[in-house]
């Protein structure tokens, strides 16, 4: 049977407060347990002597016959010098998952291809310049007439206001 210290739910909902208890780790979290050793409650003051009350006798009792603390369990126990915990050091933690670089690299080569098209624009030869020129009174010509499109609708519904 492995044992293990961890914190068992209790509190109504919204207002969590925790018993860390000794219970077998086959257990469910609020279920049986071994022995109650002490109490976590999240809602008091960081600086609070009784947000996390712990039995240390207890606590380095079962840790000696092979009780497997938790990391949040392991976080009090080494803060009441019961148990040293060894610090954590994961360099891969920021860095994006496989998918995330995949679409990070197609994004990348989206923006290389507009670039390119872009570059290549620019350096067209004069003549293209000429075309472009040719084609610009036609689309200040097509531009103009949705404007007057749209002054011819709203000159009826002018009058039906200065009637109504």
């Amino acid at each position: 049977m492995s044992v293990a210290i961890r914190l068992a739910r209790g509190g109504a909902k919204k207002r969590p407060y925790y018993r860390i208890v000794v219970a077998n780790s086959r257990s469910p979290r609020d279920g049986a347990f071994i022995e109650k050793i002490g109490a976590y409650n999240p809602l008091l003051a960081k600086d609070d002597p009784k947000r996390v009350v712990l039995d240390t006798e207890r606590a380095k009792h079962w840790l000696s016959v092979g009780a497997q603390p938790t990391d949040r369990v392991a976080r009090f126990l080494d803060a009441a010098g019961v148990q040293e915990r060894a610090a954590r050091n994961n360099p891969k933690k920021a860095e994006p998952g496989e998918k995330a670089k995949e679409r990070a690299e197609e994004r990348q080569a989206k923006i290389d291809a507009a670039n390119e098209a872009a570059a290549e624009a620019a350096a067209a030869p004069a003549p293209a310049e000429e075309e472009v020129t040719a084609e610009a009174p036609a689309e200040e010509a097509a531009a103009e007439a949705p404007a007057e499109e749209a002054a011819a609708e709203e000159a009826p519904a002018a009058e039906e206001e200065a009637q109504g």
